[in-house]
């Protein structure tokens, strides 16, 4: 099956010759669609430079960045734009909703935004509150809502466009226990039900092992990457462990 996500040979610096932070070091990596894949490391490590170049919100120093085969590392602005609204749905920490719009007005913003007919906006917007278990929301305003029916919002407005990939930034950073486990359950019901493609950047264990795999990254490289195969979740996540504890070593422990 072809990548729905490929970088390669990925470089962003940052600065100016005599003082340059390497912040991504020649990374490369792939996704295939429908899979479900985490990013892991330290602060600094690089992986939110590598989300936000993916996202088209950073443009790297080199190496390119193709999604669902267009090369998006080569479109121009209004074209990237366009790419960006019609192709990628993004998920923040901080949900990132309209605090004048309601729940239902939320989700339906990027429908609304392509044009998209009324009577297909409803029946999208509701399939979605439907899959995140969000239907008693939908004429709520966030401030009326919970953090974690505010993440799950925000989840919806993210794949109502049925995106080539989702991209999530600590989705559960800012959730209690239990919303976050709410949260990482829908998550993992839109990527069976559903085939979303997931690339989700989190510094938790236990949020990553919800993925099928994980890659780690130390100082903008690639560090190691971790398969979940047939394992349990409760398995998974003690390897996960097993490798953060290796990444405050040498990378030499690793590979």
């Amino acid at each position: 099956m072809e990548p729905i996500l490929t970088v390669s040979h990925l470089q962003k610096y940052y600065g100016s010759r005599g003082s340059v932070t390497r912040a991504i070091d020649d990374l490369s990596l792939s996704v295939r669609a429908g899979e479900f894949v985490g990013i892991m490391g330290a602060s600094g490590s690089g992986k939110t430079t590598l989300l936000n170049c993916v996202a088209t919100i950073d443009r790297p120093t080199a190496g390119t960045i193709t999604i669902g085969g267009q090369v998006v590392t080569a479109l121009r602005p209004a074209a990237l734009s366009r790419f960006r609204r019609e192709k990628l749905g993004f998920i923040f920490q901080d949900c990132n909703l309209l605090d004048t719009l309601t729940a239902f007005e939320n989700i339906a913003l990027p429908l609304s935004i392509q044009n998209r007919p009324a009577g297909e906006i409803g029946e999208k917007v509701r399939r979605c509150a439907r899959l995140l278990e969000i239907e008693d929301c939908m004429e709520k305003y966030p401030y009326q809502m919970s953090g974690g029916q505010c993440q799950r919002t925000a989840a919806a407005r993210a794949i109502v466009t049925d995106p080539a990939l989702v991209l999530a930034d600590e989705p559960t950073g800012a959730l209690d226990s239990k919303a976050a486990r709410l949260l990482l359950d829908r998550f993992e019901a839109l990527n069976r039900d559903r085939s979303a493609t997931i690339l989700m950047v989190t510094h938790d264990a236990f949020t990553a092992s919800y993925c099928h795999r994980i890659l780690f990254i130390k100082d903008g490289r690639a560090f190691t990457e971790l398969v979940r195969g047939e394992d349990s979740r409760k398995a998974f996540f003690t390897r996960i462990i097993e490798v953060v504890t290796l990444l405050g070593g040498d990378s030499g422990d690793v590979l």
